[in-house]
């Protein structure tokens, strides 16, 4: 019996079952699940000066992004939004590497960045009118350094790194910094970012929420190596950070971004967190995930560690903890009341800047649903 012959007769091994590598390194952390601080010498000079007004403010700011978030999702079901995508459990990712980002710094998102949002001054009733079909994006990206958000999975990594380079350029000395989630870095335009951004030494950081699910989807399915791993094969460095932990967050985002500023390159990011809700109102994640999983992630949520921190070090009172309620609270209404109030979009606004000039398509299709219109007795249509 010949070699070939043999080796011919030999079960093959399915790809889909050969080992992966192990999927929990160690990643960077300052503050434990119970809240208790922990020394990290590479990391801790980057929050070394912060004071407890500030940690207070970083507590303030989950709070009411979270409060924010859980009314987006009790408007869309009563029927006041068309969809909404929750951070649930993603705050300490978001506040954390928000507040790390200096003015001048640009900032692209995705569509779950509503913390990201709020850090850079985005008046969360305006992200809500894109949710409400009544725009196209409430706020000018120029105003706050803050690109409207992106649907198309991926697509922002590439106008990040393109507006890095152009940074570069320009000779000005501050950084990009591009958000997408573990689904997303399975894209063709993800990786086509990381080439141009390492190649061309591009000042930019690309920010990966990991939040294990890529609708239902796990990580497993979108990588065999951890996802930071992923920019050692670019030329750049990657770093796990514990994304339920917003000094890590904050600390890690700082070193990142001081590195693109400084002339040294990309830099990606993995925070990893969980996706406490479901991917977006139109999701069921009861389908392909348990309970038990949602419930060890909650023992890991991002604002009870903190303020664990916050009361053991004697940062914080009763009294801010309550006048922090009340504020929430009334973010709330003030974001409800604002939604009811937005006003019906033109109903042709649709037909516009469609072509610069015109086209004779687009006026077929504007007398057609004209005529549909105008078949309704109250002249409002459906």
């Amino acid at each position: 019996m010949t070699v070939e012959s043999t080796a011919a007769r030999k079960p093959r091994r399915s790809a889909g079952t050969k080992k992966s590598p192990s999927t929990k390194p160690e990643l960077v952390q300052l503050l434990t699940a119970e809240g208790k601080r922990v020394k990290n010498a590479e990391y801790d000079p980057y929050v070394a000066d912060i004071t407890p007004e500030e940690l207070r403010g970083l507590y303030r700011d989950m709070v009411l992004t979270r409060r924010f978030d859980a009314e987006a999702t009790s408007l869309q079901r009563q029927g006041e939004l068309g969809l909404w995508a929750s951070l649930l459990g993603q705050e300490a990712a978001q506040i954390g590497s928000g507040r790390a980002t200096r003015e001048d710094d640009y900032v692209f998102p995705t569509y779950r960045e509503h913390g990201v949002a709020w850090c850079r001054g985005v008046d969360p009733a305006n992200l809500l009118g894109m949710f409400r079909g009544v725009n196209n994006g409430g706020w000018d990206p120029n105003s706050n350094n803050f690109q409207l958000y992106t649907i198309v999975i991926g697509s922002q990594t590439l106008h990040a790194t393109g507006y890095a380079m152009g940074v570069a350029k320009d000779g000005a000395d501050s950084a990009v910094i591009a958000y997408f989630g573990d689904g997303a870095s399975s894209q063709g335009d993800v990786a086509e970012s990381f080439t141009f951004s390492a190649v061309y030494n591009a000042p930019v950081v690309f920010f990966c929420q990991n939040n294990q699910w890529a609708i239902s989807e796990p990580t497993e399915k979108q990588t065999r190596v951890p996802l930071y791993q992923r920019a050692q094969g670019y030329g750049f460095p990657g770093v796990r950070v514990d994304g339920n932990d917003v000094l890590a967050c904050l600390a890690v985002t700082k070193w990142a971004l001081e590195r693109a500023r400084s002339g040294e390159g990309p830099t990606l990011v993995e925070a990893y967190t969980y996706r406490m809700g479901a991917h977006t109102t139109s999701d069921d994640p009861t389908r392909y995930r348990g309970d038990e999983e949602r419930q060890s992630w909650e023992a890991k949520d991002p604002i009870t560690r903190l303020r664990a921190y916050l009361e053991a070090a004697n940062h914080a009172d009763e009294g801010f903890f309550a006048e922090l309620e009340a504020e929430s609270e009334a973010l709330g209404r003030r974001v409800r009341e604002a939604v009811r109030a937005m006003p019906d979009p033109d109903h042709f606004a649709i037909f516009e800047n469609v072509y610069a000039d015109g086209h004779a398509l687009v006026d077929e299709e504007r007398a057609q649903f004209a005529a549909y219109q105008a078949s309704f007795a109250d002249g409002e249509g459906a």
